[in-house]
């Protein structure tokens, strides 16, 4: 039997994990979904159980609208990062400008060290504390992130989307990795936009350096000076001398050896204190991330999970009403088969007895389905036309009888098992009557679910694809 997998690769392993999240935390909060055509098409496809339950959630997800509003959430999440992004950077070079000002007055060196790197050596200290003893939240960062993406994704079906990305990290303590990378690859990009924008002022105007206190003595700020210097001078930075920094501290040198070893020492200084540690920091949280991430699973032991079961992998196959009707019915939308068909298929669907079937002479092209009257004939015929997708369906209705709700959803999955589908509206038989007005009702419910439709037998379009 050949078995047909709905994929889509647009969506990675992870996405359609988020998905069958989504739909889960969906039905958690308002009821189970009709799910019988979904259900029949992940057994259909076959596997283990938490594969069927993944195949059932695209299924769900692309009628009911998820998928769609993932892939908006997912460009509007990406938008935010930019918009993030941009902001980061826009205030590093804030933060270098503010540092060196405009050149008429001398540089305090320590000030200006500290306007660059104070903020950074805050924010990164409450983020070491917070990963230290914080629980596993998003924190104020990646809400404004969340919040931003579902502004901009402006989809109503993205409602559970943030929710179940939320649980789905939490189980496996992804979400302060996730949030740190965001965080650390920000202050990277602010602290790259600071050492470029130092390095451009320093290259284009000339700056004077000096320290000043009041109540500490030169040898403190000479020890600190040579202290944080001995690093960077290890990479090959200027590091003034004892001397130099003592001069330093009463008017800011004019020599142009001193502005270099200055500016030297600066840029050092927030390289190898602020730049370099936070893109470390960068690159392990993105390993944990994504180590964590491709260990990700869908846990088919999850009550809501585990009640899906009996009917994806069932021990046999029940007759019956299984579930109770849901509290909100979706609108039947007609489709066809996602994979190519071959051949071509008659079937009739509600037909009164007294009709004679088939209705015309089949050539040996066309295959007789037989008439559609009880659960278990629809089930068959769906599950058959699942594996073997027909490439022309044609489906013959009874006009004089109304196209209720539940025919319509028949003739809408019916549809979407072939490649192209036609509904044969059946003349009435000799001396029988056919109300217009039914009939009108009749190519408004079909003109809706966009299936074509005529009142002539179609045996040269099943035969040949053409009237």
């Amino acid at each position: 039997m050949t078995r047909h997998r709905v994929n889509d690769a647009r969506l990675t392993s992870f996405q359609r994990l988020w998905l069958s999240e989504t739909i889960r935390l969906r039905e958690e909060q308002a009821g189970p979904l009709e799910d019988d055509e979904a259900n029949r098409l992940a057994r259909v496809a076959g596997g283990s159980l938490a594969e069927r339950i993944g195949q059932r959630a695209l299924l769900l997800a692309r009628r009911d609208g998820q998928y769609q509003a993932l892939l908006h959430w997912l460009q509007g999440a990406r938008l935010a990062g930019l918009l993030l992004a941009l902001l980061a950077l826009c205030s590093g070079a804030g933060l270098a400008l503010a540092a060196l000002g405009d050149g008429r007055q001398p540089v305090n060196v320590f000030w200006a060290l500290g306007s660059l790197l104070g903020p950074n050596l805050l924010m990164l200290t409450a983020w070491l504390i917070g990963l230290l003893l914080s629980r596993d939240n998003p924190g104020a960062l990646g809400r404004l992130w969340l919040w931003l993406s579902e502004k901009l994704a402006r989809n109503a079906s993205a409602v559970q989307l943030a929710p179940a990305l939320l649980l789905m990290l939490q189980r496996r303590r992804l979400t302060r990795w996730g949030l740190g990378l965001m965080v650390n690859a920000l202050w990277t990009l602010a602290l790259l936009a600071a050492l470029s924008t130092l390095l451009l002022l320093l290259a284009t105007r000339r700056y004077g350096f000096v320290w000043e206190t009041t109540i500490l003595g030169g040898d403190a700020f000479i020890a600190l000076t040579q202290t944080l210097g001995a690093l960077p001078a290890l990479l090959g930075f200027s590091l003034p001398d004892a001397e130099l920094i003592r001069a330093s501290g009463d008017t800011a040198l004019s020599s142009e050896a001193a502005r270099q070893h200055w500016a030297g020492w600066l840029v050092g200084v927030v390289l190898v204190y602020g730049l370099l540690p936070r893109l470390l920091l960068t690159l392990l949280c993105l390993w944990r991330w994504q180590s964590g991430k491709s260990t990700l699973q869908l846990d088919p032991e999850l009550p809501s999970y585990n009640l899906l079961r009996p009917r994806l992998l069932p021990d046999s196959e029940r007759l019956g009403v299984c579930d109770l009707a849901p509290s909100v019915l979706h609108q039947p939308q007609a489709g066809s088969a996602g994979q190519p068909g071959s051949g071509s298929v008659l079937v009739g669907v509600e037909l009164d007895a007294g009709r004679p079937w088939p209705p015309l002479k089949l050539t040996s092209s066309v295959s007789d389905a037989g008439i559609i009257d009880s659960r278990e004939q629809r089930r068959r015929l769906l599950e058959q036309l699942a594996c073997f997708p027909p490439e022309r369906l044609a489906i013959a209705c009874d006009p004089r009888r109304s196209p209720d709700r539940g025919t319509l959803a028949l003739l809408a999955e019916l549809a979407r098992s072939a490649a192209a589908t036609r509904i044969w509206l059946m003349p009435p038989a000799p001396g029988e009557s056919l109300d217009s007005a039914r009939l009108a009702d009749w190519h408004q419910a079909l003109d809706r679910l966009q299936l074509a439709y005529d009142d002539a037998a179609p045996l040269s379009w099943l035969e040949n694809g053409h009237d």
